[in-house]
């Protein structure tokens, strides 16, 4: 804290600050001021948390600099010191919610007990003022998310809470809505939401705007620009490129902006047409900033058909081993779903799991094997933020292929259905040499040998760096617990997963998801 000696004797400043261990106190700086005129222009630059004033002084007394203080720093708590018994002055010092008055001559253990009760009502204050902030905040966000409902279901608590937060949303009151999306997987670098949040509402009161605002389901952040009147294109144009700028940082998200609506009852449909914007932005590049407006053109742009039956001339095309092919292909798909507003992302990710599952199906027909770190088609979808994201993906897939299969020496069939059950059932953690055998039909300890021969490896070794590599895999996302990540390779014991993964790698699996983190920062 920093505390602000007022008082126009010299002697009396100095003598109090080299008579007290400031720092015992928490108090971090000391600043003086010799009457009321220069004390306030200090309380104005430094702002301190507590004043330690004389009530007598030349120019303007304590009790006049105080009362026009706390205009400005209305949390400030003064303690005031005086040679003079006037009951005025205590009654004056009293209103002002002095916490104490120290007579002169002063007593070191005096102003400590005084600046320490001080410390203690200036802590009180502010968490006072956290709880109510987080009252209103809530109440906010309840009042946004009852916008976000039709008026015939939430007119009432609309009501309510906007009363409840002194927010007079009249019949002519007009009403914007913005949705971010945004990845939920980011590094410690990104701003907090409420930080951009209180950013917004700075730079709005410029317009003499307003803004509140609700999370929905972790990943939307739902907005409501609302004032007096309508906005002029141009205001909303400069509050667009604002709000993307407070969100540059999170480098995956998404913006959507419904049109401008009057009056409280239609506020829900400036936010249904954001919504709808937002099922088209997956389509977009991240980092977009889609309106109503931007997209008029877009709506009238032609896009090239897609294929008839699109999984099984992908299909074809791999079982050719037709790369120029199947580039060609995945370029006409592309094509037809880049920047396509009259398509849902969920047709595009139904397509492309397919065309994973193709490509997946041809590895199978060929015999070569699928790497171990590879991600299943369910987890491609659900990662890519993009529709950008899911195609390049693809496309590393297929680049992937055509060099293994020109690398690659056909496998043996048994070791490839050995492989393949394997990654079928590494985790069933009562998965046996036996169940393996059983599968392709030989017994076990010839299996164990014909894969050590044909491998160079046992197969209980490639079914634990099997395990270790898909636990690798899974560590990298910190969605999963260590001990569930345990099961799901096939580990029923902790310990003894933990004991493995070390011995595998080098680092316990929490080092490891340390260092995968630091990475990744």
């Amino acid at each position: 804290m920093k505390l602000l000696i007022v008082d126009d004797e010299e002697l009396t400043r100095t003598g109090v600050i080299s008579s007290i261990d400031w720092k015992s106190l928490d108090i971090d700086e000391v600043l003086q001021a010799d009457d009321g005129i220069n004390g306030l222009e200090a309380a104005r630059i430094h702002k301190p948390e507590i004043i330690l004033c004389d009530v007598r002084m030349p120019r303007m007394d304590g009790i006049t600099m105080l009362e026009k203080l706390e205009q400005f720093l209305p949390d400030t708590v003064p303690i005031f010191m005086s040679g003079y018994s006037d009951k005025e002055y205590l009654k004056a010092a009293i209103k002002l919610k002095a916490v104490n008055y120290i007579e002169k001559p002063l007593n070191p253990a005096e102003i400590r007990e005084a600046v320490q009760e001080a410390s203690e009502v200036y802590r009180q204050k502010l968490r006072t003022h956290r709880g109510e902030t987080l009252h209103s905040m809530e109440t906010a966000s309840r009042l946004a998310l009852a916008l976000a409902t039709p008026y015939r279901f939430s007119e009432k608590v609309i009501s309510e809470l906007s009363q409840e937060l002194s927010l007079y949303m009249e019949s002519d009151t007009c009403f914007t809505a913005l949705i971010a999306k945004i990845d939920t997987e980011q590094d410690f670098s990104v701003p907090a939401i409420d930080d951009i949040y209180q950013n917004i509402c700075d730079y709005l009161s410029n317009f003499h705007l307003q803004c509140i605002y609700a999370e929905k389901k972790a990943q939307y952040l739902v907005y409501f620009i609302f004032g007096s009147s309508m906005p002029q294109e141009a205001t909303l144009d400069l509050i667009r490129d604002y709000i993307s700028c407070q969100y540059q940082a999170y480098h995956k998200f998404y913006i959507t902006a419904g049109g401008s609506f009057t009056g409280v009852s239609k506020a829900y449909q400036s936010y249904e047409s954001a919504v709808i914007l937002q099922q088209s932005s997956f389509f977009f590049p991240s980092g977009s900033f889609l309106s109503s407006s931007l997209l008029k053109d877009r709506d009238l742009r032609s896009h090239p058909p897609l294929p008839e039956f699109p999984e099984k001339e992908f299909q074809d095309l791999l079982a050719l081993k037709n790369q120029d092919g199947c580039n060609a292909f995945l370029g006409q798909i592309y094509d037809f779903y880049n920047q396509n507003t009259q398509v849902l992302s969920n047709h595009a990710k139904d397509l492309y799991y397919k065309l994973f599952r193709c490509l997946d199906e041809i590895y199978r027909q060929l015999q070569i094997s699928l790497p171990s770190d590879r991600e299943n088609a369910v987890d491609t979808l659900e990662n890519s933020f993009s529709f950008q994201d899911l195609h390049s993906k693809l496309l590393d897939r297929i680049t992937d292929f055509f060099r293994e299969l020109q690398d690659s020496v056909q496998e043996n069939q048994t070791i490839f259905l050995i492989k393949e059950y394997i990654s079928k059932n590494y985790g069933n953690e009562s998965l046996s040499v036996k169940d393996i055998s059983s599968h392709v039909f030989l017994s076990a300890s010839y299996v164990c040998t014909f894969f050590k021969n044909e491998t160079g490896k046992t197969l209980n070794q490639y079914l634990t760096e099997y395990r270790m590599e898909k636990a690798k895999q899974l560590l990298a996302d910190p969605r999963f617990r260590i001990a569930d990540i345990s099961s799901k390779v096939g580990y029923n014991d902790g310990n003894y997963f933990g004991k493995s993964f070390k011995k595998y790698t080098g680092f316990s699996p929490s080092e490891y998801r340390e260092r995968i983190s630091c990475k990744q920062l």
